[in-house]
């Protein structure tokens, strides 16, 4: 029961440590602990309680480590199932009401506290009164786990991830609402014992999927920090960038209008055409770091309410010209106002609508449809272009990615700087992609700020 014991007090800390702002990865965090001291008070009662009365028959510290064994056992009976209950609800959240919100945490936790507080006390045999206990505690690991599995996300990146959490997360303590508190009931004890086994199997495949796809949305949560930190760098660096070679630039052209003044006096005509080739290359090269500096600066929110209904047929209709051979599907509600920066999520829509577009130069669909997730309101652009392989969907948002390299204005920022402008907002945007199929685009807003 170690291994049991370290493995789910690691998973427990790495949880802490990677959100702990998080109400969701709190209690997952406290399931894993709770089941940990389950584990202790497995090792203490195996290994620690025969050792010392072998080596040291000290009355007082035996009886202290059973003290101990007793307190990690009822913290693990009582505290696992009502964790799990509270991380489910904490989970599948969309269907919460502020009374339910606050009210119904206080009446899970009666039948654990009733339960400790009127029962018989520890004994080594039967640590709780498994009929009684088991008839809350297993409904509470069934019902979560129901509410867990039914979850539905819309938007594609948290999908994979919600299928992986629930492969990690639902067996395991379902094996442990029969083994700890059902089979007990029947008179079947002790059968706790195989739970090394089954972690034996979770504990991979949890790290496994914890690093490849992430769990409970950690990874999104490392990649969307990294993707910032990446931002912030070269929105920094293109600022000390613009301004160095503006000022190089400034430099170069005074020297070559000197030249170009001299040359016209002692009649060189092709110095002339020299110096006006050198003077084109340096107004082409301060032109384009403006652009990129354009594209990458941190511009502040001016938030105000806007109609987002007519902000989207504002953009469609200044990009008329290029729908020539796409038919257009609008699926918005009447009114949608929210509170956002007009121009900067005028030029992200902008840039979305005018990928897909691109993506179809033959022509095809594009609709446009906007649903609720949890707070949030999500608007999805759909194209039935050429879509994206998987290799160049994962770079789709990174800086200076593109797959327009034919095209010199193009500097692949569109996409990051479309992505920088929700985070500002508090939301968030992603993609999915098949190729042949099309890509989908989500934007993610806060419903209130």
């Amino acid at each position: 029961m170690l291994f049991v014991l370290f493995a789910l007090w690691f998973i427990a800390s790495g949880l802490l440590i990677v959100d702990p702002g998080s109400r969701t990865m709190r209690w997952m965090s406290a399931v894993a602990f709770t089941g940990g001291s389950g584990a202790l008070a497995a090792v203490i009662s195996a290994d620690i309680i025969p050792y010392f009365q072998l080596t040291s028959p000290n009355p007082a510290l035996v009886s202290f480590f059973y003290r101990v064994m007793s307190i990690c056992s009822l913290l693990s009976y009582y505290g696992l199932p009502y964790a799990f209950a509270m991380l489910s609800l904490a989970y599948h959240s969309t269907w919460q009401k502020p009374l339910l919100r606050t009210w119904l945490p206080l009446v899970l936790l009666v039948p654990p506290l009733v339960c400790l507080i009127l029962l018989p006390g520890y004994t080594e045999e039967m640590p709780i009164e498994f009929r009684i206990v088991a008839t809350w505690a297993f409904p509470y690991i069934i019902i979560g786990s129901l509410l867990i599995a039914l979850k539905k996300e819309h938007l594609p990146a948290m999908r994979r991830t919600h299928l992986f959490t629930c492969l990690a997360l639902i067996p395991p303590v379902l094996c442990v609402g029969v083994l700890n508190y059902v089979m007990p009931s029947f008179g079947f004890y002790r059968l706790w014992i195989y739970h090394v086994w089954i972690l034996a199997f979770v504990v991979p495949f949890f790290v496994f999927t914890f690093f490849k796809y992430g769990f409970l949305g950690i990874r999104l949560l490392i990649e969307r920090r990294k993707l910032d930190s990446t931002l912030r760098a070269i929105t920094s660096g293109t600022a000390i960038l613009n301004h160095a070679i503006k000022n190089d630039v400034g430099k170069m052209r005074l020297f070559l209008e000197k030249m170009n003044q001299h040359a016209a006096d002692t009649g060189q005509t092709e110095l002339i055409q020299d110096i006006h080739v050198v003077m084109n290359a340096s107004r082409h090269i301060q032109e384009m770091i403006s652009r990129v500096h354009e594209q990458t600066q941190e511009l502040p929110l001016r938030i105000s309410q806007v109609d987002v209904v007519q902000l989207l047929q504002d953009v469609l209709e200044s990009l008329q010209v290029y729908l020539g051979k796409i038919q257009v599907h609008v699926e918005l509600p009447d009114r949608l106002e929210l509170q956002l920066d007009q121009i900067q999520v005028t030029e992200t829509l902008t840039n979305i609508l005018m990928n897909a577009i691109e993506a179809m130069s033959s022509g095809g669909e594009l609709s446009i449809k906007a649903f609720s997730n949890k707070k949030n309101m999500v608007l999805e652009i759909k194209d039935t272009g050429m879509g994206m392989e998987k290799s160049v969907l994962k770079q789709a948002v990174e800086p200076f990615y593109t797959t327009k390299s034919g095209n010199r204005n193009n500097f692949g920022l569109g996409l990051a700087y479309c992505y920088s402008v929700m985070k500002k907002h508090g939301g968030s945007l992603e993609i999915s992609s098949e190729p042949g199929k099309g890509t989908s685009v989500y934007l993610t807003f806060p419903g209130q700020r």
